[in-house]
């Protein structure tokens, strides 16, 4: 154990450039003209796994964006633990609102600013710099380790079921662990043990066969905007419930005594609206925020456009109107049984002389990680080792559509073992990540396949 730490230790500035490398990479898959990024993006993980220890480092093309995948197999009668993590990122949009180049990390205050910093490629590659550190240290491995890093999780993962489904052999393993998830901070620690799933829509809304003139047609034509705008606020009552007919039915609900956990986590009201700068909080009633952004399934406007958005002014009624609108999902809800109740109801809600066409964009099925589970036990004794306390456990409230499927194909679990925070703007301009967080992951992980491993040859 102390030579994983030493060496940790002796390197981690290395450790620190190597990942600002991976980050001047703009590896964006949502846009077509990053290819070429995405390649070499591949290409780098491919070294950086070889050059940690790996013995068998391979790209394998989609028709998309590649997947890199890398293994250590020292005896095969020991667990295997199987990695997964994403190179791809999102779309830096706007730039005019960060305080830097998303593509030049900067350091301030002991953060790293960069899009990917926290989701995913600080995450991952803190999996490499640890398994790099376990090879290196010249002790033999508790666990045999797998590597599948995918290039499209920030489009919704469309190739990676038919990969999986084909190279199920080589994935196979006994728990899946993946970094892509927060904790409460380093002075409380967390695992998430829970995931929402997600529906994902695009609405088109059409009145005329053309752009008019508001003037000569305003007040006698329906406006596009106007009737998506009302149908909107329909998909709330006065309670902030969804209205979607059905959309309870098979929510798993919390009991007292799992509210009554949550509730350990430490949290301040005040100091959430104060950080994001509103006077007031929001949401579904008879539920705390914590709640509403983990254990509640949810309903959000993600987008909405049409008419002239242009400098000046342009007097037009518009022939259309566009919104994209997402659901969030808790165990029990189905993607696409809710995609289907979601469009229904949005089409019902179309007043006369208005059409609406809804099309689907990415899902993915909510997850539960048991917390009697060896794989959970695992991952909280090694955060109790490193950090001296227990885990709170939690459910995150974003989403993660591949890890159904893993459970689904390879027929084991899927455990979270994130460093990342909250407020590290994910999705958002400024996304950052704590150097802390980086180096106590790196710490962590090989105190997980220790203990996975321990704990599997018990049963």
């Amino acid at each position: 154990m102390a030579n994983w730490k030493e060496f940790q230790e002796a390197n981690k500035d290395r450790f620190l450039n190597e990942l600002l490398e991976l980050l001047r990479i703009p590896s964006i898959s949502a846009r077509s003209e990053h290819k070429d990024d995405m390649l070499k993006c591949a290409e780098v993980i491919k070294e950086k796994l070889l050059s940690a220890g790996a013995d068998k480092v391979e790209i394998y093309p989609t028709p998309g964006h590649p997947v890199v995948y890398g293994e250590r197999i020292t005896d095969p009668a020991k667990p295997t633990v199987l990695v997964y993590g994403h190179y791809d990122v999102q779309p830096a949009d706007p730039l005019e609102l960060w305080h830097s180049d998303p593509f030049d990390p900067t350091i301030k205050d002991g953060k790293i600013f960069a899009r990917g910093a926290c989701d995913d490629k600080g995450q991952f590659y803190m999996h490499i710099k640890a398994f790099e550190s376990m090879v290196a240290s010249g002790e033999e491995l508790p666990t045999n380790v797998k590597f599948i890093i995918e290039g499209e999780e920030e489009i919704g993962s469309p190739n990676l079921a038919p990969f999986i489904k084909e190279h199920k052999e080589l994935l196979k393993c006994d728990v899946i662990l993946i970094s892509d998830t927060a904790m409460i901070s380093l002075d409380t620690p967390s695992i998430d043990v829970g995931v929402r799933g997600l529906t994902y829509i695009e609405v088109e809304v059409t009145g005329p066969n053309r752009d008019l003139h508001s003037g000569v047609y305003g007040g006698a034509v329906n406006n596009p905007i106007t009737a998506l705008c009302n149908i909107i606020a329909q998909l709330h009552d006065e309670n902030n419930h969804i209205t979607i007919p059905g959309f309870y039915d098979n929510v798993l609900e919390s009991t007292p005594d799992e509210r009554a956990l949550m509730a350990e986590a430490p949290f301040s009201q005040e100091e959430f609206n104060s950080d994001l700068g509103i006077a007031k909080e929001w949401g579904e009633k008879g539920f705390t925020t914590n709640e509403r952004t983990g254990i509640r399934p949810t309903l959000e406007v993600n987008g909405i456009w049409g008419g002239y958005t242009g400098e000046g002014s342009k007097t037009v009624l518009p022939s259309k109107a566009f919104a994209k609108i997402s659901c969030r999902l808790v165990p029990n809800q189905g993607s696409h049984e809710i995609e289907q109740k979601l469009i229904s109801h949005i089409e019902s809600l179309a007043p006369d002389g208005i059409v609406v066409k809804a099309k689907p964009h990415h899902g993915g099925e909510p997850y539960v990680t048991p917390i009697d589970s060896i794989s959970y036990k695992a991952a909280a004794a090694a955060i109790h080792d490193v950090f001296g306390k227990d885990p709170i456990p939690v459910r995150g409230g974003g989403s993660i559509p591949i890890c159904a499927l893993f459970e689904q194909e390879l027929g084991v679990k899927v455990v979270f073992l994130g460093f990342g925070l909250d407020s590290d703007n994910l999705h958002s301009p400024n996304e950052k990540y704590d150097i802390a967080n980086f180096y106590k992951g790196i710490e962590t992980i090989p105190h997980f396949h220790k203990h996975f491993a321990a704990l599997s040859a018990k049963g």
